[in-house]
């Protein structure tokens, strides 16, 4: 079939230049294994997961026959007040790998409306306590937390919001961190972690304890490019929650499900958060779901304070959706039966071995990793900043490898199902061209 602009206009894409893609379009006809193929007949690796969201890697017919079978039996029920038992199996399994305080989770459709429904549960949270005043949330630079306008008022990324100026009030914004003493570092870095997460301790001071609600953050802040946190910064940032009454919210949209080689970053750093969200690995990427997990405290506190009635007002029409839940369930069997979570950390150091073997390319100016994710900065000559990672990631469509860029970082995730040799494959494509982009 031949695709032209005039073929493709009905749609209007989602974070796309709409009228350059319709032009020169760049689809997805198939999809196997760590593979895609385009509407030319050229095969891709797919080097973030499609979108950080296809862990098993493509066309895992135990998902799509789940999907399938649920559809036949019972394709929807609607969450409020009644249920169906795919749900309840789900939460199940989730919390099993949750930290040991986490025991309840709520169902959404997409990460953007877990960090919605997260900042509901702060807000309920603290009305069941008598707690009005915290009214003020905490997020930080470069911060992503979806597109819904609770994600967009804490986000700490000028693109996502400049246009969007009706955002939530009360939000304060603390540093990043990423530091210039830890560029080409693998891992945590050695400088910074207490100094920046003590900016929550100054927020404390400017605005006083007891106006603040929560401390949303991103374990490893992963839209804007892999920014591992430094040594103790995670651990400093729960010691001052507890002091002043702030919850800890993590973001594991991203880090959730095995990619930096833990069920969660809530393990890998040993922090356990009050709150956390999770989507993308959930499903494969096979049906749109979104999850929110608390502690008990959380839990019961707000439970307690309904005395018999309805408790939380919020839902959505398909919070829980069976085929959705039949994906979730089938996912996470294939988690556990192929060992994924240990696959991707036994990887990991060969993975990151590699993807550091870029760093003399000229075009590179920081690398980051930590697990089975890494990131890549590039800066191609006579390009503005913003323009270079667009133009890569065009290019190396074309030459075999999907690479997810923001702005100018490239972010690395292959699926946990990868072989050394799916690496070797992405950093040799990677590497040739960034080499020809830097001569071009």
């Amino acid at each position: 079939m031949q695709y032209t602009s005039n073929s493709l206009e009905e749609h209007w894409m989602p974070f796309t230049q709409n009228a350059e893609f319709k032009e020169n379009p760049r689809l997805v006809v198939k999809s196997e294994g760590c593979y895609m193929w385009d509407h030319k007949g050229g095969k891709l690796l797919d080097g973030s997961s499609s979108l950080f969201n296809v862990a098993c890697g493509h066309g895992r017919t135990e998902i799509s026959t789940a999907v399938y079978e649920q559809l036949k039996i019972n394709d929807y029920t609607p969450h409020f007040q009644m249920g169906h038992p795919g749900s309840f199996e789900l939460a199940k399994m989730i919390t099993r790998l949750l930290p040991e305080e986490m025991n309840h989770v709520f169902f959404a459709n997409s990460g953007s409306e877990a960090i919605d429904t997260a900042l509901k549960i702060v807000m309920a949270y603290n009305n069941a306590r008598g707690d009005n005043g915290r009214m003020r949330m905490v997020s930080r630079e470069r911060a992503y937390h979806g597109v819904n306008i609770g994600g967009v008022s804490l986000s700490g990324m000028v693109k996502n919001r400049d246009v969007f100026p009706l955002t939530m009030p009360y939000v304060a914004t603390i540093r990043h961190t990423w530091l210039e003493e830890n560029k080409f570092v693998k891992g945590e870095g050695e400088h910074g972690g207490v100094e920046l997460a003590n900016d929550l301790e100054r927020i404390v001071q400017t605005y006083g304890a007891n106006t603040i609600a929560a401390c949303f953050v991103e374990p490893i802040a992963g839209s804007t490019g892999c920014l591992v946190p430094p040594k103790g910064y995670l651990k400093r940032l729960r010691e001052i929650c507890d002091q002043y009454g702030i919850l800890l919210v993590f973001d594991e949209v991203i880090t959730g499900f095995g990619r930096l080689g833990h069920a969660f970053a809530a393990d890998a750093f040993d922090v356990t958060p009050d709150i956390m969200t999770m989507a993308k690995a959930i499903t494969n990427g096979a049906q749109p779901m979104g999850a929110i997990a608390v502690t008990d405290t959380v839990y019961d506190t707000i439970i307690d304070a309904g005395a018999g009635a309805m408790e939380f007002f919020h839902g959505y029409t398909y919070s829980a959706h069976p085929a959705s839940c039949a994906a979730g369930i089938a996912t996470l069997k294939i988690y556990e039966d192929e060992k994924l979570f240990e696959n991707a950390a036994a990887l990991s150091e060969y993975f990151l071995d590699k993807v550091w073997t870029l760093q003399d390319i000229d075009v590179v100016k920081d690398i980051r990793g930590y697990g089975l994710m890494a990131a890549i900065d590039v800066a191609l000559p006579d390009l503005a900043p913003g323009v270079s990672g667009m133009t890569m990631q065009k290019k190396l469509f074309w030459e075999g490898l999907h690479l997810k860029f923001t702005g100018d970082s490239g972010i690395i995730a292959p699926p946990l199902v990868a072989t050394r040799e799916h690496v070797d494959e992405l950093v040799e494509k990677l590497g040739k061209g960034l080499k020809e982009a830097a001569t071009a």
